[in-house]
C-alpha cells in the first residue's frame, strides 16, 4: 500500500515554509491540553506555568539573535512584525522627520506598508539594486537625509536568497542617527545574526521559516543606545509590555522557542550541509543546461537557496512538468499572479527569463538523492519543453555526473 508520504512530492520549497521539527511538535503538545493556562493570568498556578513557558521561549528567541529577552515582542508572524516596526516608528517620528529608505527588492510585507505611509504624507525612497541583487552601501548613504527616520533592508531575500551587508548598513545608520530595521524572516536560524554586532535596532522574525509553527513571530525592539519608541498597532490588554495586545498563544510561542534553540545549536552544521547540496545541484544543472542563468549573487547568499532561469521555456509549464517536486517560481505570497517577479525585474532580468525561473529551497530533510533526482528531472523537462517549442524531437537525457 502506498502511503501519503510516498505520494507527496519531494519538498524543495523551504523559503515558503518549513515543516515543524518533531522536537518542536513534542514541546507544543502539552500546552494544548495540560498546561493550558493564560500566560497573562498571574493569580493562579495555571497562569504561572503558562507565563514561565512563554518567558523560557522568549529567552531562547533572544539568544538566537543576541539580544535581551525584554527586547523580544511576540507577534503573529514576520508580516505583523514588519508592520509594527514601520507604522510604529513612523507614528512617533514627529519632528525628527518623515523620510524612510528601503530597497526595490523588499518583501511585500515591507513594500505595502511603505506605500501606505507614502499615502499618509511620508516620503519613501526605494533604492535600485545592481544585477547581483546586493544593496550597495554607497547608494544607501547617498539616500539618507537629515530628516530620514528609518532604513529598512531585508537580511536575506525571500526569492533569490541574497544577503544584505547588515554590518555596514548598521554602522552607517548609527553614524547618521537613523533607525535600522531588517526583515530577517528568511535569514534567522540559517545564518548567524547578532543585533548588537550588526547595529540593528528592529528585526522581524518568523517561526515557520525555521522549522517552528505557523502563526507566530517576533519583533526585536532595541531598549538602549538608542531606546526605540514604537506606537502599538494592536490595542487591548497591554500585553508584551504594552507593545502588542492579545492573549499569548502559549503553544506556538513554546514551539518558536524550541525551534530557535535548535537553530542556535545546530544551524551552523546544517548550513554547511545545505551549501554542499546547493552547490551539487547547481553543478548538475550546469552540466546539463550550460545556458542557465543564476539570479543573484552566489557569494552573498543563503546556503540553501538557488534561483535559476532557464532560457527558452515558460516557468509554469516547467513547474507542471516537475510535479514530483514541490518547487515555486517565486515568493509563495505572490505565486498566484502571472506577473513576473518584482525582485527579478529589479535585478534587470528580462521578462522572458523572469517567467522562466525556478526557486529551489533546500531543507533539513533533503538528501543528495533528492538533489540528483530534481537535477535530472529539470534537465529533461527543459530539453523537452524547448523541443516542443521549436518543433524538434526531444533529445535523450542521461543523469549528469554528480558534483564531488
Amino acid at each position: 500500500m502506498v502511503t501519503l508520504a510516498e505520494r507527496l512530492p519531494v519538498y524543495l520549497d523551504h523559503h515558503a515554509t518549513t515543516p515543524c521539527d518533531a522536537r518542536v511538535v513534542e514541546a507544543m503538545v502539552p500546552h494544548l491540553a495540560g498546561t493550558f493556562g493564560n500566560a497573562a493570568s498571574r493569580s493562579h498556578a495555571y497562569g504561572w506555568a503558562a507565563d514561565a513557558a512563554v518567558e523560557q521561549a522568549r529567552d531562547r528567541v533572544a539568544a538566537l539573535i543576541g539580544c535581551t529577552p525584554k527586547e523580544i515582542v511576540f507577534t503573529s508572524g514576520a508580516t505583523e512584525a514588519d508592520n509594527l516596526a514601520l507604522f510604529g516608528v513612523a507614528a512617533l517620528a514627529g519632528e525628527r522627520g518623515r523620510h524612510l529608505v528601503s530597497v526595490a527588492t523588499e518583501h511585500k510585507a515591507v513594500l505595502e506598508p511603505l506605500e501606505a505611509l507614502r499615502r499618509r504624507g511620508f516620503e519613501v525612497t526605494l533604492l535600485p539594486v545592481p544585477p547581483d541583487g546586493v544593496v550597495r552601501v554607497a547608494d544607501v548613504e547617498a539616500a539618507l537625509r537629515p530628516d530620514t527616520v528609518l532604513l529598512t533592508v531585508m537580511a536575506a531575500n525571500n526569492e533569490i536568497g541574497v544577503l544584505a551587508p547588515l554590518g555596514a548598513l548598521g554602522a552607517l545608520c548609527k553614524a547618521r542617527g537613523v533607525l535600522f530595521h531588517t526583515d530577517a524572516a528568511q535569514a534567522a536560524g540559517h545564518i548567524p545574526l547578532d543585533v548588537e554586532a550588526l547595529g540593528i535596532d528592529l528585526l522581524s522574525l518568523s517561526a515557520h521559516k525555521m522549522y517552528g509553527p505557523k502563526g507566530i513571530g517576533a519583533l526585536y525592539v532595541r531598549r538602549r543606545r538608542p531606546m526605540v519608541r514604537l506606537e502599538p498597532q494592536m490595542l487591548g490588554g497591554g500585553h508584551e509590555r504594552g507593545r502588542r495586545a492579545g492573549t499569548p498563544p502559549v503553544h506556538q510561542i513554546v514551539g518558536f522557542g524550541v525551534a530557535a534553540e535548535i537553530a542556535r545549536t545546530e544551524g551552523a552544521a546544517e548550513a554547511s550541509r545545505l551549501r554542499g547540496l546547493r552547490d551539487r545541484l547547481l553543478a548538475a544543472l550546469r552540466a546539463g543546461l550550460p545556458d542557465l542563468r543564476v539570479n543573484g549573487s552566489l557569494d552573498a547568499r543563503l546556503p540553501h537557496n538557488l534561483n535559476v532561469s532557464f532560457p527558452g521555456v515558460e516557468g509554469e509549464a516547467l513547474l507542471m512538468a516537475l510535479r514530483a517536486f514541490a518547487l515555486s517560481s517565486g515568493a509563495a505570497c505572490t505565486s498566484a499572479t502571472l506577473e513576473p517577479s518584482h525582485v527579478l525585474r529589479a535585478l534587470g532580468v528580462p521578462s522572458d527569463l523572469a517567467h522562466a525561473s525556478l526557486r529551489f529551497g533546500l531543507g533539513r530533510r533533503n538528501t543528495e538523492a533528492d538533489v540528483d533526482a530534481v537535477a535530472v528531472a529539470t534537465i529533461a523537462a527543459v530539453r523537452r519543453l524547448r523541443a516542443l517549442r521549436s518543433g524538434a524531437p526531444a533529445p535523450e537525457t542521461s543523469a549528469p555526473a554528480a558534483a564531488s
